[in-house]
């Protein structure tokens, strides 16, 4: 199948073929005809799958087959909520590439940056808004939105949405926009949160599923090193020096973890930069280029700030931590081998997190391959430490009430 049998029009089609595209995906396919039929749809897709197409690509014919607005009186037609800034600004991306060819505006708002250009764009006039929850609903208070003319509201990665605590958010967002509106959901797992917001908002949707919810892929070579918390930082250092190479994204559960650990690469003389949530927009963005541009080639990220970057080239993913949502290995390792290339996955294991890793073979079905042959071993019989205070009670003396205040006394107050 091709783009044209999906009823796409010929500005649309130049600019998606410019782009590399031929052959639309099976997300695509399943998608595209049911969102320019106008009906809801919940699609369960993990990234690297093409799914922002998916959704692009549709509200795109559809703004080109009634733009009739000049320039001056456009207003916001299709909005799309996406829960991170990354992922926020390559959407927009991905709708400016495919949007080249007409004369559709798009923009891009998030927090994090100063909200006055944000403003002067909006007020020119867009047809596609990309919006995180925060910053979408201060420019709404602040009357420089409207959304009374959305005709397709689109939830983009709607379980990390919920999992950042933006369920309030989503449903007043879905509440300022038209009745009549065609609500698209896009996750990568639907557990019950996700399920239940779609049964509260969507009208009667159809359901695209595309690989299992816990699907990994099969290009990805997933190792497991048994190693104590001290050595860490040791065996990841021997690996980078003897087995890992190329690009690599290594995850850890803290800001203070990724910067501990960048500091150490650093000192080592690799080429590492990192993400998290504490980083200015612009650190992060400047950090995402230099890893593009191959300036770095360590990157090092928590779980909310690498989700949904799109980066194609990745060697491997390091999950220096593992993660406690079992799903969440599932995304770390979908970032590499995406669009048919082969990547390996190499996860160190410490005492306490044993249990995270039998949560993670249940998910993904699958056991991982142990590696046993390295110069830090976790002994099996290793208990988790648990670091307990030397300390026993105060060491200041129990005051003692002399016998006098004992005394029932008349107190003057």
């Amino acid at each position: 199948m091709s783009f044209k049998d999906l009823k796409i029009s010929k500005p649309i089609l130049r600019a998606v073929a410019e782009a590399g595209y031929d052959n639309p995906t099976l997300v695509q396919e399943k998608t595209i005809p049911l969102v320019l039929d106008k009906k809801d749809v919940i699609v369960s897709a993990q990234t690297g799958t093409g799914k922002t197409a998916a959704f692009a690509l549709p509200i795109l014919q559809t703004l080109l087959n009634q733009q009739d607005a000049p320039k001056k009186g456009k207003t916001i037609k299709a909005l799309i909520v996406s829960p991170t800034r990354e992922l926020a600004i390559q959407i927009e991306d991905n709708f400016k590439t495919y949007s080249t060819y007409t004369n559709l505006r798009t923009t891009v708002v998030y927090g994090g940056t100063s909200i006055e250009p944000q403003k002067d764009v909006l007020k020119k006039g867009v047809d596609i808004l990309i919006a995180t929850p925060g910053r979408l609903l201060d420019l709404h208070k602040q009357d420089i939105i409207n959304l009374d003319y959305v005709e397709t509201l689109v939830l983009d990665e709607a379980d990390l949405m919920l999992d950042m605590g933006f369920i309030d958010d989503v449903r007043k967002i879905e509440r300022l926009c038209t009745k009549e509106k065609q609500i698209l959901l896009f996750s990568a797992t639907i557990p019950h949160k996700v399920e239940q917001l779609a049964n509260s908002i969507l009208n009667l949707p159809e359901r695209v599923e595309v690989a299992q919810n816990s699907s990994t892929s099969k290009n990805v070579a997933q190792v497991l090193y048994y190693v104590p918390k001290r050595n860490k930082i040791e065996l990841c250092l021997h690996l980078l020096r003897n087995t890992i190479k190329g690009n690599i994204i290594i995850f850890r559960r803290t800001k203070f973890g990724v910067d501990k650990l960048e500091k150490t690469l650093l000192k080592n003389g690799y080429k590492a930069d990192s993400i998290h949530g504490d980083k200015s927009q612009t650190a992060r963005q400047d950090a995402l280029k230099r890893f593009k541009k191959g300036e770095v080639n360590i990157l090092i990220a928590t779980d909310v700030a690498a989700r949904g970057i799109d980066i194609t080239d990745l060697d491997a993913v390091v999950n220096f931590d593992l993660p406690n949502v079992p799903e969440t290995y599932v995304h770390r390792i979908g970032r590499t081998a995406r669009a048919g290339n082969t990547g390996i996955a190499y996860s160190f294991c410490s005492a306490d997190e044993k249990d995270y890793i039998k949560t993670i073979q249940q998910l993904i079905q699958l056991q991982l391959d142990i590696i046993e042959d390295h110069p830090y071993p976790l002994d099996p019989k290793a208990k988790p430490i648990i670091h307990k205070s030397n300390k026993t009670g105060s060491k200041h003396k129990k005051g003692r009430k002399s016998v006098a205040s004992k005394k029932k006394k008349k107190r003057w107050y």
